[in-house]
């Protein structure tokens, strides 16, 4: 099956469900699948011995019990880690601390959700990690099933000089301007996006990203529009009722009962 089926809109959990256990590690992952969510959104990391961990920042320590760079750790020190330490739902509980959950290597969470897509962004940039995690998606036979993203122009081109047409890509910053830029321009004529998704949050500042205009220019290019990151059941109904393609939620729950209704 390939990464961009048929089935839309497609339900993205952020982190796994971010805002239900403690993001990207496996439980939240396995709460995202419960809830309707086939595509699971994670981020990556190398460690210093070069094992690829799902971890959002540079760091371990908004997560974990830690501090430092995962890039400066080897994972032996990584496992063993307490990945549920801050997640707290209220501010003052803590259900899962100590409770063994930790953080993931990519190869263990593309063993534990054979089934499901994955939206992968490579957050390090130095040093580089696409080879080895393109690496492991080949050896898991995951090309097909992944869109790989990237915030950075940098790695962005790396990761596409790396996977050729084998693999998806979604857009770096560089290449939303350049969508936006072209659009208010009239200059989209001819124009070939070279990702296959706009990966974009509703508004930056004053400036409205997801409407009828850029949805249908984008549409028109073959491009997805996929929004993040949508805790707000209004808000949720609202972009379905747009025509987005796709929507990224802490807790994924919300969009699956909007698509029910």
């Amino acid at each position: 099956m390939s990464y961009l089926a048929p089935d839309r809109p497609r339900v993205f959990g952020h982190r796994g469900a971010a805002a239900l256990a403690p993001e990207n590690t496996l439980p939240s992952f396995a709460v995202a699948s419960q809830l309707g969510a086939h595509y699971l959104e994670l981020d990556v990391h190398g460690t210093a011995d070069g094992t690829i961990v799902v971890l959002h920042d540079e760091s371990v320590d908004r997560t974990t019990e830690s501090t430092g760079p995962v890039r400066a750790m080897r994972w032996s020190e990584v496992e063993r880690l307490d990945a549920g330490y801050r997640y707290s739902p209220d501010g003052s509980s803590y259900p899962y601390r100590a409770q063994g959950v930790r953080i993931p290597t990519l190869e263990a969470v593309l063993r534990a959700f054979p089934n499901h897509r994955f939206n992968i962004e490579i957050k390090q940039g130095e040093p580089s990690i696409v080879d080895e995690t393109v690496a492991i998606l080949r050896n898991a036979g995951r090309a097909q099933k992944t869109l790989l993203a990237a915030e950075k122009g940098s790695i962005m081109e790396r990761i596409r000089d790396a996977v050729g047409d084998e693999i998806v890509t979604g857009s770096s910053t560089d290449d939303v301007l350049e969508f936006f830029n072209r659009l208010e321009a009239g200059t989209l004529a001819g124009y070939r996006p070279p990702g296959v998704a706009l990966q974009i949050p509703p508004q930056v500042g004053d400036r409205v990203l997801v409407e009828p205009r850029s949805l249908t220019a984008a549409h028109d290019l073959g491009v997805e529009v996929h929004v993040w990151t949508i805790n707000d059941r209004a808000e949720i109904d609202r972009l379905l009722a747009l025509g987005v393609d796709g929507i990224m939620s802490d807790a994924p729950g919300l969009i699956s009962a909007a698509i029910a209704r």
